[in-house]
């Protein structure tokens, strides 16, 4: 099965929020489409508040985009286990989310400004 990747700059302001605690805002989001799934919006690490961020033992392989690592978000009102995962040495073809972390719908918003 083929799958194609599509990454593009998004327009506009976006908020990155756990728990109603703001740990991220950027201008510089991305946009990953991989095939019929639902698009993902990737934030530069630069514009997350990684103090609040524990790198977990949690691991994933994507065919498509590499090996993912994954962080666990900590607030004060609460952990988030594996909420947050980002591609370290992306595949050929992703280069473009090095750098960048990515969200669980269900665990942290991301959202416009």
């Amino acid at each position: 099965m083929t799958v194609t990747l599509e990454i593009r700059p998004v327009p506009g302001r976006y908020i990155v929020r756990a728990s109603g605690a703001i740990i991220g805002e950027t201008d510089r989001a991305l946009e990953l489409i991989e095939g019929a799934r639902a698009p993902v919006i990737y934030v530069p690490r630069e514009d997350v508040a990684m103090a609040l961020l524990d790198a977990s033992d949690t691991h994933s392989t994507c065919p498509f985009k590499g090996e993912a690592r994954y962080f666990t978000v900590n607030t004060p009102e609460a952990r988030l286990e594996n909420a947050v995962w980002s591609y370290e040495n992306p595949k050929p073809g992703a280069e473009a989310i090095a750098g960048h972390l990515a969200f669980y719908a269900d665990k942290v918003r991301v959202e416009p400004r």
